[in-house]
């Protein structure tokens, strides 16, 4: 299955520019849409430099200030960090990444622990809707079967996402995707055998760039996503559902064109409404 890329060159991000970086006072140089791309020359062009600085000597983040002592191996596998873009080689200027995707309007990490790619994943769990005698919803224009996602409300913008984290140095994906859906949607340690089973039976359905409001000229977020679907709902479809301390709210949300989702979560659930023919 084809999977939709935020590409270089083609993609313009919109949520990381243009406004005052979260949790900060710190504004954002302006940067219309003609001059996101690199290659368009914006001589104006003067951005903040700026990272949180709670950020700095955190075990999970990179040094504030790259040296000479502290280069980490851009592009590459460093140790237990991944530093290799889903997007291709990403340019070096100055001794730092330069976002493969243009300009955001700020120079630094923001609230981002690594420079370059911050590596996230994604676990899409989607059931059927179902009546209350258990017969599929089907919406009555498309006549197609409505789809549920578990989505989390987050704390820092309300917004509804997919229950997604950080991959942590020298983790699999496949560990991660299941550990943050337990720590985030389920809370719960009951049926451990059938959970595990559950989440080795995903469909990959997106991996790159995400457009997420934290992102710099420097540092920015990518993730890889898969779809984990209870075609019955007898599995982690007929659990209750619980907030984790990193969740503001949980729920069985019903997906249509009309839903808002953080970042670029919306494209990733698209790809799933492909797959499996549901209502849109």
């Amino acid at each position: 299955m084809s999977v939709t890329i935020l590409k270089p060159g083609v993609f313009k991000h919109i949520t990381c520019r243009n406004n005052i970086y979260p949790k900060s006072a710190v504004k954002r140089f302006p940067v219309p849409d003609e001059f996101v791309y690199w290659s368009k020359e914006y001589s104006e062009y003067a951005p903040e430099v700026y990272t949180a600085p709670h950020i700095n000597g955190q075990p999970w983040a990179d040094v504030n200030i790259v040296s000479a002592d502290s280069q980490p191996k851009w592009n590459q596998i460093d140790g237990d960090v991944n530093r290799v873009s889903f997007n291709g080689i990403y340019k070096i200027e100055n001794g730092l990444p330069t976002n493969p995707i243009g300009r955001t309007g700020l120079r630094g990490r923001g609230l981002l622990g690594r420079w370059g790619p911050n590596h996230a994943a994604d676990p899409v769990v989607t059931r059927w809707k179902r009546e209350a005698d258990g017969k599929m919803s089907v919406d009555s224009c498309s006549q197609k079967r409505i789809l549920q996602m578990v989505a989390i409300q987050r704390h820092d913008n309300k917004m509804w996402a997919i229950p997604g984290g950080m991959v942590d140095p020298g983790e699999k994906v496949s560990s991660t995707l299941k550990r943050e859906f337990m720590e985030e949607a389920l809370n719960s340690l009951d049926n451990t055998e059938m959970i595990e089973t559950f989440f080795t039976n995903g469909s990959e359905i997106y991996k790159g760039y995400v457009d997420d409001f934290r992102n710099t000229d420097n540092a920015w977020m990518e993730t890889v996503a898969y779809n984990f679907h209870d075609e019955d709902g007898t599995k982690v479809g007929k659990f209750s559902l619980s907030a984790g301390d990193d969740a503001a709210n949980v729920k069985w949300l019903d997906i249509n064109s009309s839903v808002e989702l953080h970042a670029n979560h919306i494209d990733i659930i698209k790809e799933v409404i492909k797959r499996l023919n549901a209502h849109w």
